[in-house]
């Protein structure tokens, strides 16, 4: 092989390096990765009595916020706290009667589903089980 030759693939792979180190961190920018699922289907949210009838907790549920509500009965619901119109964390009105998404005004009923504003659909429910004195919430069988 010839001087000019080797210097011409020398140059060659040292420029498609260069090129591949600056192209790389673009390309992973441009298109990021999956976020996984939340690799429980179970959290504990609260004790039982962490959170007094008439008020709510927002609880952190795999990469998602979700709301445990306690009813003025002492029953508790949960619901995934992301409003479904641009993902902002809603909450327990102080009246109790709703759920409201201060980010545009969004109101949903105490089922989670979506009453005025512009929500599209309703809040996903989930399943709530009081175990040895733990509030256990679960994501319903095929959800």
């Amino acid at each position: 092989m010839k001087r000019r030759s080797f210097l011409d693939v020398v140059i060659a792979a040292s420029g498609a390096a260069l090129g591949a180190f600056v192209l790389y961190p673009i390309a992973r920018y441009l298109v990021p990765p999956k976020a996984p699922e939340a690799a429980t289907r179970r959290v504990v949210a609260a004790k039982q009595d962490e959170v007094p009838p008439g008020s709510f907790k927002i609880f952190p549920f795999g990469g998602e916020p979700g709301i445990l509500i306690r009813g003025r009965d002492g029953g508790y619901r949960a619901l995934s706290a992301v409003c479904t119109h641009l993902g902002c964390t809603v909450q327990l009105r102080p009246d109790g009667q709703s759920i409201w998404c201060a980010c545009h005004n969004g109101l949903y009923d105490l089922e989670g589903r979506n009453v005025s504003g512009p929500p599209p659909r309703p809040l996903e429910a989930y399943v709530v089980h009081v175990i040895d004195g733990d509030v256990v919430v679960e994501k319903a069988k095929g959800a």
